[in-house]
């Protein structure tokens, strides 16, 4: 969701600090929200999806989710995404190798 975030506020021309601003949030907390390192309350996304005149659906669909899915992230990978010792690529790897064996399982 953070990087759908990030590129929509990017297309909108807004900096950081701006949306932060409109939104009421602090800046560092819009760049966790933006490197996906913390997962953004729903009262923040209707107010960021507002400051970037899109709906919440939209965003969710644009990260090809559902607000169900969203907030059931696995402690796993919040903890994978919250590491800051990991480069965002080794977080994408490591993400796709627990969800490969988590739905393996399940099958």
């Amino acid at each position: 969701m953070g990087e759908i975030i990030r590129r929509q506020r990017e297309l909108s021309d807004l900096s950081m600090r701006h949306l932060a601003r409109t939104v009421g949030i602090s800046n560092p907390y819009l760049s966790q929200i933006e490197r996906g390192l913390r997962a953004p309350s729903e009262r923040v996304l209707d107010a960021i999806a507002g400051a970037l005149e899109l709906s919440t659906e939209a965003l969710y669909a644009e990260a090809g989710s559902t607000p169900d899915e969203e907030r059931q992230t696995p402690a796993v990978v919040a903890a994978v995404r919250a590491d800051p010792r990991l480069t965002a690529r080794q977080r994408q790897a490591m993400i796709e190798v627990y969800e490969a064996f988590a739905q393996r399982r399940t099958r």
